[in-house]
């Protein structure tokens, strides 16, 4: 039985692998301390300079020299290309095909990423997100999760994407990071915490009434 009518997803985490493992082996390679990467993500997560770049307030150049700067305020030396270098990633076939069988089944699908520039539209992400009704990005939105201004967007996005308006409670939201679902919920989305994507998988096919695997 379907209890929500729209889908919206993250995409680093879900979509493709998170870089946590890509994380570990740069500072293993470079004697930096285990989780030293993610310390200063998440050290003033509001106005480091990661968030700067997310929000675009920083470009790649701004970037490297704020966010080298923290790390070596921490007492290290970090070099920050490495560290972009490592986002992205392969797409996960299995939650491709399911997108693709929730839009067959004509949810509608938005996506809500931080990224670090705007997405490329070109090869197999373009193809992913020519499945997606709206797609709002922290890079261009100038805002980022987990601000609660950019889920009200989505659902905004998305509902003049199906010119239908959706509530909240209407929607799933799925994302890998659960500080980033809490906003999600007191707006009134259904969430869904993607640490193992088949589990996800199974919460999603609950909730969509959609066979997903």
């Amino acid at each position: 039985m379907r209890t929500v009518t729209a889908v919206v997803f993250d995409l680093g985490g879900v979509f493709t692998e998170t870089p946590m493992a890509a994380y570990a082996a740069y500072e293993a390679e470079a004697g930096l301390p285990d989780g030293l990467i993610r310390r200063l993500q998440t050290t003033h997560p509001d106005t480091n300079a990661w968030a700067r770049l997310e929000r675009g307030e920083l470009d790649v150049a701004g970037f490297r020299a704020a966010y080298e700067a923290e790390a070596r305020a921490a007492g290290h030396t970090v070099d920050a290309d490495r560290v972009l270098a490592t986002l992205g990633g392969e797409l996960r076939p299995g939650m491709v095909a399911a997108a693709r069988r929730l839009r067959e089944a004509g949810l509608p699908l938005g996506m809500l990423s931080n990224n670090v520039a705007p997405m490329d539209r070109a090869g197999p992400l373009g193809e992913l997100l020519g499945l997606f009704d709206a797609v709002v990005e922290s890079s261009v939105e100038g805002l980022r999760k987990p601000e609660p201004e950019i889920y009200a967007r989505a659902v905004q996005r998305l509902s003049a994407a199906v010119c239908r308006p959706l509530a909240a409670a209407e929607c799933v939201y799925l994302d890998d990071k659960r500080i980033n679902l809490e906003p999600a919920r007191a707006l009134g989305m259904r969430t869904i915490e993607v640490g193992d994507p088949d589990a996800a998988l199974i919460e999603l096919e609950v909730l969509t009434g959609v066979e997903l695997r």
